[in-house]
């Protein structure tokens, strides 16, 4: 069944200046043997600035990663 709602979307400043994104929309979902559940849902988006959670944690492990899998190739050949 689909919904004929249409999302909300409002932009709002926040407490600490940051721009956030308010969208309002319908989830759907089911698991195996379960009807579908659809319920009302509100996302906020907020752009994060910060190099810790914008890609820079992730850019780190990225590289510790495959360091370890260099290792780990280096180690079986022997080299």
């Amino acid at each position: 069944m689909m919904s004929s709602r249409t999302e909300r979307e409002t932009t709002t400043t926040n407490a600490d200046g940051m721009v956030e994104r308010r969208v309002e929309t319908t989830d759907f979902r089911s698991s195996a043997g379960q009807g579908q559940e659809q319920r009302d849902v509100q996302v906020i988006h907020e752009p994060k600035i910060d190099s810790k959670t914008s890609g820079g944690t992730l850019a780190g492990a990225a590289a510790a990663a495959a360091t370890a899998l260099q290792s780990a190739q280096n180690a079986i050949s022997g080299k």
